[in-house]
């Protein structure tokens, strides 16, 4: 393979004027596409491949606009240089082809973008995936996703499949391994938005029901700030909707459900005289309820008479009264953030306080109408509710991912440590490593005073 110099000495434009060298550089770019034919063609998408690492905002656009004319020529023949270099090619070259893929591919024609080459295009991303980071990771479920060939059922299948692989799910969880907690977080992050009543979750509810909810309280996380616990029961709340025939069902039930009476607490004893007999009332966790509630309501509904026919009437009186106490305190609140909220609208509900209040009448609307289900003879399944924390309006979402993906008019500048934010996530932005603190309010600490 020649280099990048020696190609330019073969056209003859090298230039012994070092203030040329940009221009001949540009000039030499923008003639490769003729060479493409043949058995050229990769060779050439190899050097414009090598090509992304420049700095130079012209140069840059130069190169990408080569890639996108010789793809339309042979498209096989371009990925074949692309896929060369992300596996064998320097860091920032394997960073910046990927990253052309992620944001030039969907705007190819139909007739370029083949069947055919859609399936050269997840053959060649299965090996890359063998060796990824999260970000790349992260990309290449972006690349893979938007492919028309796996639009299909038997698609979103086959990338689930892939996502569970990377998650690693045959192997054993270990809480206290931080890489491990975010691997499988990344990845379950990923594949929510695959789950649908065709494409069930159940291997990874299974996962999170026998491997992470018996270890919660010894999750460990690098990311400072971020609640690793509610963030867990957040994405099991998601994926329960979807969840398909489970083997261990019963099992893997009452494990949530023991799980959700850690956070459903008993009534404080009192005193002779009426009192407290305890210095403090219990805390209401809103948050966890609400994900932990919500999943056993929807694992549930497999098996409607887990809480009749499956607990032992000690159990079941002792359930009740930990609903009846949290109904009580529930109540309370939503009057208290109903007469907060009374009245206000448009700019006044987009301060951080009362945007907290918000969600925070959301989350506990939500767990009142899961506990009057529940306190049914026999309990009933059949309300529905909307998690607190996903959007109203998701187009919006798409469309500013649509602006954010196409703008790269200039070279993209080095990423920083760790990977970035992932667009797709619109469900639950999480924190630090892989994005933002968003979305993550402390509603416990506005709902508990009295």
């Amino acid at each position: 393979m020649p280099t990048v110099e020696e190609l330019y000495r073969n056209y003859g434009i090298l230039a012994d004027a070092t203030e040329q060298v940009g221009q001949i550089r540009r000039q030499a770019i923008k003639e490769l596409p003729q060479f493409a034919t043949g058995e050229n063609l990769p060779r050439v998408a190899d050097i414009l491949t090598q090509l992304l690492q420049t700095d130079d905002s012209a140069e840059f656009n130069l190169v990408n606009n080569a890639l996108l004319s010789i793809f339309k020529m042979d498209a096989k023949g371009t990925l074949g240089g692309l896929f060369s270099q992300i596996l064998q090619g320097e860091d920032i070259v394997r960073e910046r082809a990927i990253k052309f893929l992620s944001t030039k591919l969907k705007t190819l024609p139909d007739e370029v973008l083949t069947k055919e080459v859609e399936e050269l295009i997840l053959t060649e991303s299965k090996k890359v995936l063998e060796d990824v980071t999260g970000e790349e990771f992260v990309l290449f479920m972006k690349i893979l996703s938007g492919l028309k060939s796996l639009q299909t059922v038997s698609g979103r299948q086959q990338l689930v499949e892939l996502v569970a692989e990377q998650a690693d799910l045959e192997q054993t969880f270990n809480p206290s391994d931080p890489d491990c907690v975010d691997r499988l977080l990344q990845c379950t992050r990923q594949a929510v938005p695959l789950f649908s009543k065709n494409v069930h979750s159940t291997r990874f509810v299974t996962y999170f029901c026998e491997q992470v909810l018996p270890n919660l309280s010894s999750l460990t996380t690098p990311v400072e700030g971020l609640d690793i616990q509610l963030e867990v029961l957040k994405l099991l709340a998601e994926m329960s909707s979807f969840c398909g025939d489970m083997e261990k069902l019963e099992t893997n039930l009452r494990k949530l459900f023991d799980k959700l009476l850690e956070y459903m607490p008993l009534p404080p004893e009192e005193a002779e005289n009426g009192e407290n007999a305890g210095n403090e009332e219990p805390k209401l966790q809103f948050s966890y309820v609400e994900c932990l509630l919500y999943s056993f309501h929807q694992l549930g509904r497999k098996l409607p008479d887990f809480l009749t026919a499956k607990l032992n009437a000690e159990k079941l009186k002792d359930f009740k009264i930990r609903l009846q106490y949290f109904a009580r305190g529930l109540q309370v609140y939503i009057r208290q953030l109903r007469l907060a909220l009374q009245g206000k609208t448009g700019e006044a509900l987009k301060t951080d306080e009362n945007k907290i209040k918000v969600v925070a009448l959301k989350i506990t609307n939500n767990i009142n109408v899961l506990i009057k289900d529940l306190f049914h003879i026999p309990p009933s399944y059949k309300s529905t509710v909307t998690l607190s924390w996903k959007p109203v309006q998701k187009v919006e979402i798409g469309q500013k991912r649509a602006t954010e993906d196409t703008s790269s008019g200039s070279p993209p500048k080095k990423s920083p440590a760790g990977p970035k934010r992932d667009a797709r996530q619109i469900y639950n932005p999480p924190s630090g490593k892989y994005s933002s603190n968003l979305g993550n309010f402390n509603y416990e600490r506005s709902l508990q005073g009295k």
